[in-house]
């Protein structure tokens, strides 16, 4: 099947056209729960103006759909032979005023595109949920499916009348019909004016929890939202509404005075539901998140704080993203840019965490560090030619280092500039779409400075600034200090340096120890070398930390003296900030072959047991899987993942009883136990209970966990799986059922997950990822086999699976398990000229395509770069 792709120049012309000014769409799902039932019926009624009228003025409409029934144009029946086109449907001699309405069998999904249709494996009930960003409403309803056609949408629903059902407007009327009552018909409010890309309906026996929220701008505007919060009734028993409200009452009270624009929608929903493909969608008026954040087994800090996060993310998209757009999806980054700031910062000001910060510069910006070091990566106002090229920018150069570099810009401007700005950006463009120019103008009126010349480095270049300290010291004391910045788009191949506010953090031993800040400097680096003269004179730290602070968006190496401070100290440095930090560049020279994996994971064996934050612990924990299995030679890696493995169990012996660091610990035994037998016995243990660490919740994530590893040496038989899945016959139990059934190191398991997999098209999102996931988890000689295939099976993959499940497949079925043989040079490693070659094949393959076998090849050069480390 096409992936139905719209281009730029196509949008442009259809919205210069034409503007939409209402939509009301029909949907009757009342036989979902019915396997048999493949399709729904979907009638769309759209009233629309047209530039330009009369013959030869033409538009299309944009309809994915089983079958399309009847196309009425201003009161006339369309042809349906003639103007329906595959996904299009063409819209002719065009009147000042137009009314089309369009009837069809629109078809239900199991990728998560559209309406998806799960039945809950825990009690056999049908739910239903829609997903579209970025241009799958047509899935559900025809439509305008571009974000600067906003129209008002007014949704009916018919529905089992024993089910909830929710949109983006208000509930208006709720009519149980006379002639089926076990049918009945949700009609909803209209909404204002919003793109159809965040249009939602919500349908199925979900659990309901309701609450609301009231609240006093500072002008004297009075605000009343009502709120609910949905989850499947099967998991009502794990979810934790009050704690979620709280946290929601207190984003509102936080961004309705940040942004002084009252909250625009009117209630605030909020669903959680199964086998999403995202963590979260800002629909207006009902955002959905993955159902993962319903922790039904122990969960740390982190993780609780991880969807705090999320939550403040999706509600500062009600201002940037639902009520001010972006006109293209080249401006992507002006909603999930900012929503990805915000959402720290309200976590950071309006809840109890004080680690916000922390966070995000440990895990997103280590997102941006390896996106933006691939040969794909792009700027931050990128160019998105597509519907195809949208999607893949869904990635951390969007997200998080867009937020790390408005960070950089609150430290440029300051905060209340920046804010004053975002006020009158929302002024002027309610409900309407903007671009780069439109928000520049805004900030550049607030701050009284010309941010054109802040923007170009910052937005419309790639690639990653690296910062280092030349520091000459002599007698203990600093001669001269600069700051050197090296910086190349890995696109053009231009050096691109950019300006950088910081803070360096001079950090020496306290009396008892400690590693403390003892003074700062706070700098502009422009340039290749900026002198620190105010450094002259000082006696050397003990540790010189570049972005003390972390307030721009670049990496920043350790001098070789404070390197070695940190090796020999980094459990001393009591600010959680500057040690995150310091953990970053560590792990950042491992990456990049500065130094070799093994030494990482020495300081995290060493170090982190003495780490306070659990987010920091969980990350550093999970880089040193990755340097033992992918950075460190093979004839070292034997050994230094069992020396890891004996210290990662004695940490789950010493760590607090029932403490987040003793779960981390665990989750990390079960992780390297994949690739080594040597405590399968412990495993085993724990799952039937022989084994016990006091305070250690051996629940249902864990065992599935601890499953898998044993799965992957082959010391779980099916029978074993099929009981633990009848002891958890949960969505998530099916998904680690499926990873520890694919994960058996036999040949013929991996030729029939293979099958399932490429082959076949009966797996579901959730199942399909979590099925590969198993597959490679496997001896290479297992998976040997299967490179040639996958080269193969691209093109034809790419052409008959939708975009989501052929990037699943594209992806994580990429033959990474490769290691670097003596004498042979990591460009010249036979997978990596086999990706060579397929590239040079298929030069006229799908850009999006491309680029996910490019960015795959670039993650394996680096490992085998790693491995070549001397």
């Amino acid at each position: 099947m096409s992936h139905e792709n719209l281009q730029r120049s196509e949008a442009a012309h259809r919205s210069a056209l034409i503007t939409t000014h209402s939509y009301d769409v029909s949907l009757d799902v009342r036989q979902a729960a019915d396997p048999g039932v493949a399709g729904y019926t979907s009638r769309s009624v759209i009233n629309f103006s047209a530039a330009r009228t009369g013959p030869g003025t033409s538009t299309f409409l944009d309809f994915i759909a089983g079958d399309v029934h009847s196309v009425f144009l201003n009161g006339k029946g369309l042809p349906v032979a003639d103007v329906v086109d595959g996904s299009r449907i063409r819209l002719d001699n065009l009147q000042a005023e137009n009314q089309v309405t369009v009837t069809g069998t629109a078809l239900y999904s199991r990728s998560g595109e559209g309406m998806h249709r799960f039945v809950d494996p825990a009690d056999g009930r049908c739910y239903l949920y829609t997903q579209y960003e970025p241009a799958d409403a047509r899935r559900v309803f025809a439509n305008f499916e571009q974000p600067d056609l906003k129209a008002e949408f007014t949704f009916h629903v018919m529905a089992p009348s024993d089910w909830e059902v929710a949109s983006n407007g208000v509930e208006a009327a709720r009519t149980q019909l006379t002639s089926d009552p076990a049918t009945s018909r949700w009609d909803f409010a209209a909404t204002r004016p919003m793109s159809t890309y965040i249009t939602t309906v919500l349908a199925g026996p979900y659990f309901k929890a309701q609450d609301h929220w009231s609240g006093t701008l500072d002008d004297g505007t009075a605000l009343e939202v009502p709120l609910a919060l949905y989850c499947r009734a099967s998991m009502a028993d794990s979810f934790d509404p009050a704690e979620l409200f709280r946290l929601t009452k207190s984003g509102l009270d936080f961004f309705n005075r940040l942004f002084n624009f009252p909250y625009p929608w009117g209630k605030y929903d909020q669903a959680f539901v199964p086998e999403y493909n995202l963590g979260a969608m800002e629909n207006p008026g009902l955002v959905t998140f993955t159902e993962s954040y319903v922790f039904t087994s122990r969960a740390t800090d982190s993780q609780y704080q991880g969807r705090a996060n999320t939550l403040m993310h999706e509600m500062a998209h009600m201002w940037f993203g639902d009520l001010v757009t972006m006109q293209w999806w080249d401006d992507l980054w002006l909603k999930e840019s900012f929503a990805d700031y915000m959402g720290t910062l309200g976590v950071d000001r309006a809840t109890d965490w004080e680690t916000a910060w922390v966070n995000f510069a440990n895990k997103r910006k280590a997102w941006a560090y390896v996106q933006d070091q691939l040969p794909t990566t792009h700027p931050i106002v990128a160019d998105v030619p597509d519907l195809e090229a949208a999607k893949q920018n869904f990635d951390g150069i969007t997200y998080a280092k867009g937020a790390a570099v408005l960070k950089q810009l609150v430290a440029y401007v300051g905060f209340e500039a920046f804010i004053a700005g975002s006020r009158e950006y929302f002024r002027d463009h309610a409900y309407g779409n903007t671009t780069l120019a439109d928000l520049l103008k805004a900030l550049s009126a607030a701050s009284g400075r010309d941010l054109a010349a802040w923007a170009a480095p910052w937005l419309q270049t790639s690639g990653i600034s690296t910062l280092s300290v030349e520091a000459d010291t002599h007698d203990g004391v600093l001669d001269a200090v600069a700051i050197v910045q090296e910086a190349v788009d890995p696109v053009t191949g231009r050096e691109e340096l950019r300006p950088h506010r910081l803070r360096v953090g001079l950090y020496n031993f306290n009396p008892d120890g400690a590693l403390v800040r003892t003074g700062s400097v706070e700098t502009d680096v422009t340039g290749a070398r900026t002198p620190l003269p105010e450094l002259t004179g000082q006696p050397r730290p003990a540790l010189l930390l570049l972005n003390d602070d972390d307030l721009t968006y670049a990496k920043a190496r350790l001098d070789p003296a404070s390197e070695a401070t940190a090796l020999e100290s980094l459990d001393r440095i009591t600010d959680p900030m500057a040690r995150a930090l310091v953990w970053t560049a560590l792990w950042n020279s491992a990456r990049d072959a500065e130094s070799p994996a093994a030494r990482y994971v020495d300081a995290v064996q060493s170090f982190g047991p003495a780490e306070t934050g659990i987010g920091v612990l969980l990350n550093i924990l999970e880089n040193a899987g990755t340097a033992i299995e992918r950075f460190t030679p093979t004839s070292q890696r034997d050994t230094v993942r069992s020396g890891f493995l004996a210290a990662v169990d004695a940490q789950l012996d010493s760590a607090a009883p029932g403490s987040d660091h003793q779960l981390a610990w665990a989750r990390t035994l079960a992780s390297l136990s994949r690739q080594d037998a040597a405590l399968l016995p412990r495993l085993k243990g724990l799952l039937d209970g022989t084994e016990q660490v006091a305070g250690l919740a051996v629940d249902a994530e864990l065992r599935w966990t601890l499953w898998h590893a044993l799965a992957a040496n082959g010391q779980a038989t099916p029978a074993e799986l099929d009981a633990e899945l009848e002891r958890d016959r949960t969505a998530s139990g099916k998904a680690g059922h499926a990873t520890a059934a694919a994960a058996r190191p036999d040949a013929d398991v991996k030729a029939a997950v293979w099958e399932a997999a490429v082959q076949g098209t009966g797996l579901s999102n959730q199942i399909l990822s979590a099925t590969i996931a198993g597959f490679t988890t496997a001896p290479a000689g297992l998976l040997e086999p299967y490179i040639e295939p996958y080269f193969d099976c691209l093109r034809g993959i790419w052409d008959n699976r939708s975009i989501e499940i052929s990037s699943r497949i594209v992806q994580g079925l990429y033959p990474h398990a490769q290691d670097l043989s003596a004498g042979v040079r990591p460009e010249q490693q036979p997978v990596v000229l086999r990706t060579d070659g397929w590239l040079a094949a298929n030069a006229d393959a799908p850009a999006a395509l491309r680029r996910i076998v490019v960015e795959q090849r670039s993650h394996l050069l680096r490992e085998l770069n790693a491995q070549a480390w001397q």
